[in-house]
């Protein structure tokens, strides 16, 4: 289910709220979590039930890894063991269902076979619900977790506002909380900044990340076409989006949990704000280079085993960062990149404190926006293509780039206030010129929640918003991180 639809905006999100509060308020706090636990997985299974089956199977299956750990504590053998058959089931469904094609097709080409391919159907956000449940078994390995019930472990894996596009949350931020008496009321506050939250998330996505996914979509399809201003716009509009996309939905998950009375970490911060790429990756999904650090760099010796191997360590997590984002070798070359840049501004971190921090942003904000075309693009050739087309000299925008911004809502809505006769090329350039400044200027959702005051013009303002987004409905698309 997606969050950007009817359904889910007028009839799933409002019973789920009402009647979680109301099993509670009845004092049926247990048969609240079992209908918090049912509720999540029909949001998970509504597109295809088959999903359901898988998730439900690696829930169970780490859920007896944990209590097998449990069970032979002090038994370490025994328990490493138990770790290590987890670790492999995880990691094996993970490269089944994402990476085998991929496999395949690699296979074929270096050894001239022809490897059947399967075109397995990738289930959504499992690249999200395995991560966290690896580091599950890995603090319960680590003596690091408490005793939790099988529903409490559940709610914590299927919690719908972060179950597919993360936050990558751990069980101490997320279980206790569903079993805290304090946040089973229903909380005026709490749900006016929840709301506040979720609608602006809901904007960022279908009035800004969609609209210019349409110029993407187009761009993308058609780079033969491409001159250095189409391109420049379309590699623009990209970075725009998967910005939006992502902060949109990161924006909607806090927004839900907090209507619950539940906290998620925070997941996106300003990236575009970044001086160097490590502020960047400090900013940009959070809880998934949390995860990184945690369980791959540490382990690996983090920064504790001499210079070199600390850059071989960055490279390694860099790479894992690639192929957990996709089964492509665009994906490998991004997270390879990153790394590398990474390594480099660390290996000459006083170069690089020396220079201006305006050369310093514009630096990282140039190499992020080149590195997205390999991040968006199906293949190798198509990224170095569309580079290549940003110095093929042009006459201007081309028409043909501007005619997908122009939706069948904006058209009505243009119409009905006069603006029908506004330049096409005024609306584009405003697309990417309004939302960059919000980006580099405007507070995210997260600091605005921490002070906000409801007044009748944020009131007015966010039933405004909604409004355009309920509107705009019919044009629904996935969140980009549906695709990790």
């Amino acid at each position: 289910m997606l969050f950007n639809s009817y359904i889910f905006v007028l009839f799933f999100l409002p019973i789920v709220i009402l009647g979680y509060f109301l099993l509670n308020r009845l004092s049926f706090k247990r048969t609240a979590m079992i209908y918090l636990l049912g509720m999540s997985l029909w949001f998970y299974g509504f597109f295809n039930y088959s999903y359901l089956i898988i998730m439900i199977s690696s829930i169970v299956i780490n859920y007896f890894a944990y209590l097998g750990i449990c069970k032979y504590s002090k038994k370490t053998f025994t328990k490493k063991i138990i770790l290590i058959i987890a670790l492999f089931m995880n990691i094996a469904a993970l490269f089944y269902f994402k990476y085998y094609d991929f496999f395949i097709e690699n296979i074929n080409a270096i050894f001239k076979v022809d490897f059947a391919l399967k075109h397995i159907l990738l289930p959504l956000g499992i690249s999200f619900f395995t991560f966290q449940q690896l580091s599950f078994v890995i603090d319960a390995y680590n003596g690091e977790v408490p005793e939790y019930s099988f529903v409490d472990y559940a709610c914590f894996v299927t919690y719908f506002p972060q179950l597919v596009a993360g936050p990558i949350v751990t069980h101490d931020e997320l279980v206790y909380q569903f079993s805290d008496d304090s946040k089973k009321n229903f909380n005026w506050d709490n749900f006016t900044k929840g709301l506040y939250g979720f609608v602006l998330g809901l904007s960022k996505k279908v009035l800004i990340a969609d609209m210019l996914g349409n110029v993407v979509n187009y761009g993308y399809s058609n780079i033969s076409e491409m001159r250095s201003v189409d391109a420049i716009i379309v590699i623009l509009a990209y970075t725009i989006q998967i910005y939006f996309d992502f902060s949109g939905y990161s924006d909607m998950a806090i927004g839900m949990g907090k209507m619950m009375n539940i906290d998620l970490p925070i997941n996106f911060n300003s990236p575009y704000k970044a001086n160097t790429i490590n502020e960047f990756w400090d900013r940009w999904h959070i809880t998934l280079t949390r995860f990184f650090t945690k369980y791959v760099y540490i382990p690996l010796g983090g920064n504790r085993k001499g210079e070199l191997r600390t850059y071989v360590n960055i490279m390694i997590v860099y790479l894992v960062s690639g192929i957990w984002h996709g089964a492509n070798w665009t994906f490998i070359f991004w997270g390879l990149c990153h790394g590398a840049f990474c390594v480099i501004t660390r290996a000459f971190k006083n170069f690089f404190e020396k220079i201006p921090k305006l050369i310093n942003w514009l630096m990282t904000f140039v190499f992020v926006n080149i590195m997205w075309v390999f991040f968006r693009a199906d293949t190798m050739n198509d990224a170095f293509a569309l580079i290549k087309s940003i110095f093929i000299q042009s006459n201007g925008l081309s028409s043909s780039l501007i005619q997908p911004i122009i939706s069948a809502e904006w058209k009505f809505i243009a119409s009905q206030i006069g603006f029908l006769g506004v330049n096409t090329h005024l609306i584009l350039l405003a697309y990417i010129i309004v939302p960059f400044i919000i980006m580099l200027c405007c507070k995210n959702v997260n600091q605005n929640l921490a002070c906000l005051k409801p007044t009748f013009s944020t009131a007015l303002m966010i039933s405004i918003l909604l409004t355009l987004c309920i509107i705009s409905f019919a044009g629904v698309s996935t969140f980009l991180y549906f695709n990790f």
